[in-house]
């Protein structure tokens, strides 16, 4: 009877001190406060987007997918920095000097996408 009562107490002793040592490791388990309605954690640099940018870029996940909001943010951002990078392209182009014999290529285009309004959520 003494062996069992002591090893129940070793057990118990044993479960308190890894319970202790996961406790102060890990934390009490609390959770983070909730991000405040219309704000994203979705981030990107106000300029010079580069690709890194946008392969770091992380959406929160929803039920069915993503965040609307924070993809079409995303998208957004993009298509305004490829604006300004091909309007400033097309500025250096207009004022370059072409030298005699030699001809500018136009810029090759890229198609706009369709959008179909009945796949937008």
């Amino acid at each position: 009877m003494v062996t069992i009562g002591l090893y129940v107490i070793g057990m118990a002793v044993a479960v308190a001190i890894i319970f202790a040592i996961v406790w102060f490791v890990f934390g009490r388990g609390e959770d983070l406060p909730p991000v405040e309605k219309g704000t994203t954690l979705t981030r990107l640099p106000r300029a010079g987007v580069t690709g890194d940018d946008v392969r770091a870029l992380l959406f929160e996940q929803t039920f069915r997918g993503y965040k609307t909001v924070e993809v079409d943010w995303t998208l957004e951002k993009l298509a305004r920095e490829i604006d300004e990078l091909r309007a400033v392209v097309a500025d250096l182009r207009a004022r370059e000097p072409a030298t005699p014999g030699e001809t500018l290529s136009a810029p090759p285009t890229v198609p706009t996408p369709v959008v179909d309004p009945s796949r937008q959520s």
